[in-house]
């Protein structure tokens, strides 16, 4: 459906390189990145606004490399939302439209279908100065939507508003695509990507590091620039030892773990969600075959429980509930049993 082919691109300082990807009709598309990393311009490219150096864009199975913006069949939505502040929300949606030529009947029933599917029908004689930020890019969402793009494209669109409209706006993007629009769509937040992407593909310096469903690159990192860019704080580099075996010996600077893995020995980081760390007050009698003595050093409030961060050598992070950090009296200080299975150690060679 959409396909970028080896888009390289010099910017100033900046460089765009060899970034390719596929996009399936219907899908929802994550570019995943830090500030910097090339996100906006790779979009920015795709909506014909920069012109690559080198490298095609295929729409659909057409070269839109060098077709003007307004005949790509693409639509965009930025951050800011960009709305036409002289104009009311109706003529707003209404606008490219009527660019286009269409006729009034046409003009006024797409207008209240899009108002419908985004929820502002009720907007539609207000103007941009008496709308929420959440509301402005739900006018947004409408205009980009009126000529029924082939694609979606979206620039940070929830990144400037608070959680509740967070929330309420992925909810509406998801309902967007469950009707067959394909989208791309640029953030920094990796739980936003979690939650609506069907696939990511993660930039690092102006090229793309990693890419495929969203269990396979938080479930899978391939490095370490992605492991901690996707949330996961314990990842160790040490070395794979094991002659043949399955269960294998992970040689850090601290304690040895044990490791369930088919790669060879050698050089490389080890990886543990915090999900997968048990915490106790008396040695565990488990199938988890790392069992570490550690202290607590800090807790912190997460988005579901609590992250407790241990000394056991090497700096452990552990996801528990609420209830459990009450029920074992967790502070600082506190010594604990941390247990997890060598199946949970994920092993990336160097």
């Amino acid at each position: 459906m959409l396909e970028i082919r080896n888009v390289s691109v010099q910017l100033g300082d900046f460089q765009l390189r060899n970034v390719q990807f596929s996009v399936g009709r219907g899908e929802y598309f994550v570019l995943l990145g830090i500030s910097g990393a090339g996100k906006s311009v790779l979009l920015q490219i795709i909506a014909g606004m920069i012109s690559p150096d080198e490298g095609e864009i295929f729409l659909n199975g057409h070269d839109i490399s060098n077709v003007k913006i307004q005949s790509r069949g693409v639509g965009l939505v930025f951050q800011d939302s960009s709305v036409f502040p002289h104009m009311s929300v109706f003529d707003n949606i209404a606008y490219p439209l009527r660019s286009r030529r269409h006729t009034r009947g046409e003009v006024v029933r797409a207008v209240r279908e899009l108002a419908e599917l985004t929820s502002i029908s009720a907007l539609l004689d207000r103007f941009p100065s008496r709308l929420s930020g959440g509301e402005l890019q739900r006018v947004a969402l409408a205009r980009a939507l009126a000529l029924k793009p082939a694609c979606l494209l979206l620039d940070e669109p929830i990144s400037a508003l608070d959680v509740q409209l967070r929330a309420e706006m992925r909810s509406l993007l998801r309902k967007i695509n469950q009707t067959g629009q394909t989208i791309v769509h640029v953030t920094h937040d990796y739980e936003e990507a979690a939650l609506l992407a069907d696939r990511i593909a993660v930039i690092e310096h102006g090229g793309i590091v990693q890419a495929g469903t969203t269990d396979d690159v938080f479930q899978h990192p391939r490095s370490e620039f992605v492991a901690r860019f996707t949330g996961i704080r314990n990842f160790f580099k040490g070395t794979l030892q094991g002659h043949g075996n399955s269960l294998k010996r992970f040689l850090t600077s601290g304690p040895e773990l044990l490791v369930l893995s088919d790669h060879e020995d050698g050089p490389g980081h080890a990886m543990i969600r915090g999900e997968d760390i048990i915490l106790s007050e008396k040695e565990p009698e488990s199938t988890a075959v790392n069992r570490i003595r550690g202290t607590v050093t800090a807790l912190e409030p997460a988005r579901i429980g609590v992250e407790v961060f241990l000394d056991c050598g090497i700096i452990l992070s552990a996801l528990v509930s609420k209830e459990s950090a009450r029920k074992f009296s967790l502070v600082p200080g506190t010594a604990v049993w941390v247990s997890f299975k060598a199946s949970a150690v994920k092993f990336i060679s160097q």
